[in-house]
């Protein structure tokens, strides 16, 4: 048996599974939003992140990449697991077509597995729903999670739909909004902020980033005590 999936998220640039092979592609009837909570990886249930979904429009299309694995039903499982895991605020698994720029006439797939989420905020806790550019772009400039902001969640995306040729024109609208907001957000209490989330995705954090050494400490000719700062470098 051969498992197929559809990202158009995060999946795009780190898809995380053992996969045989990935083609770029887009499908029919679904526009990708940013109106899908995010509290326990680029967010907190305090300051959620805005994260992707997908939104029913009749003659959308939405660009990403579908992802193969092969192998057996045990490898398939492992992919399926992971991938319940990692995309658990989406509650939906939907099986759509998928195209090829090529053909847009027959699919190139069908039963392409893709995670979406139920559009309602009484039903599914995780749903915001859309808000104005603004609110938005100032919600993902300022949320952090263990595993990262969730700025970088979305110009990562950005950049990924541009490496594979198809851009989001509202991605990269949303996008430099944000950058408009973090112009005028002061650095040292964003740096505060994110320092104050507890790191419990550790494999995410680079070991640089973690003070080890401590202060060394003189005496001045005056008496004093003189402190010198390790140096610490930021990747």
């Amino acid at each position: 048996m051969v498992m197929w999936v559809f990202g158009y998220g995060s999946l795009v640039w780190k898809p995380g599974f053992d996969y045989d092979e990935k083609v770029v592609g887009y499908i029919k009837g679904y526009k990708r939003v940013f109106d899908l909570a995010c509290i326990d990886h680029r967010g907190t249930p305090e300051f959620p992140a805005r994260t992707c979904t997908l939104e029913a429009q009749e003659g959308a299309i939405c660009w990403g990449t579908a992802f193969c694995v092969r192998g057996g039903p045990e490898k398939e499982k492992m992919a399926l697991e992971y991938l319940e895991k990692r995309e658990c605020e989406y509650d939906i698994k939907t099986y759509v077509d998928f195209y090829q720029e090529a053909d847009c006439t027959s699919p190139l797939l069908s039963g392409v597995l893709v995670f979406t989420s139920t559009p309602c905020k009484v039903s599914n806790k995780y749903f915001l729903g859309p808000a104005p550019l603004e609110e938005m772009a100032s919600q993902i400039a300022k949320a952090v999670g263990p595993c990262g902001n969730n700025r970088d969640y979305l110009f990562q995306l950005e950049k990924a739909l541009n490496e594979i040729g198809h851009e989001d024109d509202e991605i990269i609208e949303l996008a430099n909004e944000v950058r408009k907001i973090l112009g005028r957000i002061d650095v040292p209490s964003l740096t505060k902020m994110e320092s104050a989330t507890p790191a419990r995705c550790t494999t995410f954090l680079p070991p640089s980033q973690f003070l080890t050494d401590r202060p060394q400490v003189s005496k001045e000719s005056n008496g004093t005590d003189h402190i010198t700062a390790p140096q610490v470098t930021l990747n």
